[in-house]
Formats: structure tokens, sequence, C-alpha cells
């Protein structure tokens, strides 16, 4: 690692708490401000001794689902007795949840620790480089170093976006796991699924192994010519892997699972959603790809049910209160508001289910909206307190198109509109279900659930700091 200037007054003051390193983080480019460069974050690595390149890596993207198989894929690498690092965003709640270490986020100490190690040298890329380093680049950073630091002996990896010239593409991954990809983002990805898959293909590295969910014909193509032309191996959902069977089961599902080497039964998730079937059979695959060799064995059987029953997955499809039921959703894309609204059929029988629906004001609203309207007897519109959520009245408009005047009520503060709609679950005569059967959906962005989850599992209190919803 190089050293950082020796001149006190150009060495910044090492941060005290997590509250000055979060100050930190957000008064850097924002999430949302992309500049697509590798230049930066490969200057900063190499300033930091490059400690990507000793890591042993599974590197996943994706449209969706990204976040839950990666806690999927940890839990198991954990179980097989292996010290993990796992990156994930955005966060949900706070920015401790981004870096974890043996499945637990970095504490207070741990966290403002591993911003210590390498805020001297954010600076030098600053003023080496034509734009400074972002929020995003800072964190992936961090993570790459404090997981060399732990050592871990494998690290698990979420993009921020894309793949390609995503920050955490400076590693070479053992595995690149690709979720299904639909079409988010078109401003920075493209208009469709092929055109997104060319630079998801990004992550995929010669000599590695691609554990690649069912896709559309179009965006399969483009990811097999890469890993063809790379010489990676290819495993297929469908074809070397996937979902034998499942079925919903109190507290989430009972699946069994083609492995890349056996059938694995009677495994438990306690997660809803057919989707989370399929993120399971990835997270599976993946793992057994990683530990894997001309003359490898099947997993336990045991330690996998044992693994992926100990899964979490927070704001996904998560229950959070009852009485009457409230449940969070992180979707925000009309992709994973059908498979919640398909989850919604498949695990849960309330009636009514009122949505409370926050949004970005550049995501396809329309989209989100017709892929909830079925699932949904009434949607109650609000924001989160991000900038860049759209406002709730605009909500509210763009909803009356969809659901019709009757069916929708714009309540802007979002425990107001919790409040709200739990009102109307509770009622569940007067739309027409009998009273008490009825639930609460709120979803709509990451923002949105996390701040939801912040108000109704730590106290009626307002969120904290402002924050971004990062690009996926």
């Amino acid at each position: 690692m190089s050293e950082p200037s020796s001149d006190p007054a150009a060495v910044p003051r090492p941060a005290q708490s997590f509250a000055e390193v979060e100050d930190a983080l957000l008064s850097r480019w924002p999430e949302t401000r992309l500049e697509p460069s590798l230049d930066r974050i490969e200057a900063f690595l190499e300033l930091l001794g490059d400690p990507q390149r000793s890591l042993r890596l599974v590197h996943l993207t994706g449209t969706n689902g990204k976040t839950s198989t990666a806690r999927m894929i940890d839990a198991l690498l954990r179980t097989l007795e292996l010290r993990t690092g796992r990156f994930t965003s955005p966060h949900v709640e706070t920015m401790h949840e981004r870096i974890s270490i043996d499945g637990e986020p970095l504490d207070d100490e741990a966290f403002v620790r591993a911003f210590n190690d390498v805020a001297a040298y954010t600076h030098l890329v600053d003023e080496d480089q034509a734009h400074p380093l972002s929020f995003f680049e800072t964190v992936v950073g961090m993570a790459y170093a404090a997981f060399a630091d732990a050592p871990v002996d494998v690290a698990v990896v979420e993009v921020g976006m894309g793949g390609a010239w995503d920050a955490t593409n400076v590693a070479d991954a053992d595995v690149a796991v690709i979720l299904p990809i639909a079409v988010d983002h078109a401003r920075y990805l493209g208009g469709t699924p092929d055109v997104i898959a060319q630079e998801k293909a990004g992550i995929i590295k010669p000599g590695s192994t691609v554990v690649m969910a069912q896709q559309e014909v179009e965006a399969a193509a483009v990811l097999m010519a890469r890993a063809a032309e790379v010489g990676a191996t290819v495993a297929r959902e469908g074809l070397e892997f996937g979902v034998v069977a499942r079925t919903a089961a109190v507290g989430g599902q009972m699946m069994s699972l083609q492995g890349l080497r056996a059938r694995y039964d009677d495994v438990f998730v306690p997660l809803y959603g057919a989707h989370q079937a399929q993120n399971a059979a990835v997270a599976l695959a993946a793992v057994e790809a990683f530990v894997g060799g001309t003359d490898a064995q099947p997993l336990d059987a045991e330690l996998v049910r044992a693994a992926f029953a100990e899964v979490t997955s927070p704001a996904r499809l998560e229950v959070v209160r009852r009485s009457p039921t409230v449940l969070l959703d992180a979707a925000h894309n009309p992709h994973g508001a059908e498979a919640v609204g398909a989850a919604l059929e498949d695990s849960f029988t309330f009636e009514p289910v009122i949505g409370v629906l926050g949004v970005m004001s550049d995501k396809d609203v329309e989209g989100l909206l017709v892929a909830l309207e079925p699932h949904l007897a009434h949607v109650v519109c609000t924001q989160s307190s991000t900038d860049r959520a759209m406002p709730a009245d605009a909500l509210g408009e763009a909803a009356v198109e969809v659901f019709g005047q009757d069916r929708v009520s714009v309540v802007p503060r979002l425990i107001d509109a919790i409040d709200a709609a739990a009102a109307l679950a509770e009622a569940g005569e007067s739309v027409g279900s009998s009273i008490g059967s009825g639930a609460v959906l709120v979803t709509g962005s990451v923002v949105t659930a996390g701040e939801a989850r912040t108000l109704l599992t730590r106290g009626r209190r307002e969120p904290g700091a402002p924050r971004e919803e990062e690009p996926s």
C-alpha cells in the first residue's frame, strides 16, 4: 500500500464516529450520478495495494434477486466452514449492511476503521482524476480492503449496476452469477434485454464458471457468446440445475433442488415466492461450482438444509407486523413487481391486500403499477424522504390511470400512509372482504421499504440521514 501525503494539512482527520463516516461518504458523488469508467476505482485500489487481487470471488449481476441470492450463497459457504465477506447494495436501513464478514454487517467501530483505513487515499485519487471518487466507489474500496484484511476465504460481491464498468468489476470472479435480466435503468444500460446483457456479461472472466438463471432468448445468446469468447464454463438453470419442486409452507416454502452434482430434497427456505426458489437453485449451483473440481462430491444434504433454513433477506416480502399483517418488499421495477404479485397469490391468503407505494421518479412507474394492479384492492400513494422520490400527488395521478379513482388514495407522509392502509386492510368489508383478513404491502423502492422498516421495527420515528437508492 502506498503511503499518503506526509503534509498534515493534506491528510484528513480520521473519523471518530459512524455518523462522521456516513456524512463523509454522503458528501461524495451520489450513487445515481454515474460516469462509466473504472479509472478511479482502479487508481484507488492500486493505492490500497490491490486488495481485490488477493480474494477469491463470487460475483453477482442481474436485474433482480442479487441481494437475496448473495445472502443464500454466503450462508451456504459459511456452513461449509469458509470465512466469507459479503458486499451488497443498496442498503435497506443503514450503510453497515453493505459490508459483512462472516455473515454479520460491520458494527460501528469496524465500519469507522474500514473507512479510516482508506480515507487518506480517496483524496489522492480525487486530486489525480478528472472526477472525484463516488460514494459507491469509495464503499467498494472499503469492502475489498476489509475483506483482504480479515482475511476472508471468499468474497460474495453484488454489482451496483450493470457489470462491465461497475466499480466491483475490478476483481476477477471464480464464479459469475447472472440472475434474470429484464429492462431497468434503460437510461444507462439500454432498453432491451440483449443490450443490457452486453453490459452485465462484463463480469464473465476467462476461466470462470458462469451460473446462469433462466433468461430471455436474446439475453441468453449474448451471455453464451461472452462465455465462449473468454473460455468460461456455463451452468444453466433448467438444464444443469434448477428447481424440481416447491410448495408453500408456514413461514416460507419447501423445495427440491437439482444441483450440479446431486438432488437435494426437503430444503426449507424461510422466504416466499417462486422467484426465491429460483434464487435458491442459483445459489446452490454457485456454491457447488465454487468448491468444485474434477473429483468434486455432492454437498452434504444436511448442511445444505441447515444453511437455507437460516437465510434472511430484509424487505423481500418480509412480514414486520401482524394485525393487520404488514409486508415490505423492495421491488422497484415491473419485473420485481410481477414476482411479488405472484408470490402474494402463491404464498398468502390475505384479502384485501392494500398497497402503500412510494417510487423513484426515474423508474417505469406505469409498468410497476400495471404489474401490481391485479393483486391490490387499493393503493395508497406516498413518497420517501429522498429527493429522487416521485411526489405523492404525481404518483396518485398515474395510479388513477391504472387502478381507477375509487382505488387510489394519496397520503404524502409515509407513516400516515401505512396507517391509512392498515385501516383499510382491517375494515375489509369496505372493499368487499371479511373484517380482519387483510394485509398491507409497502413497496415501490428500496428506500420506501427501508424507511418503513425503520418506522415499524424501531418505533414510530422518522428515518435518519438522507440517502439515495442505488441503481442495481
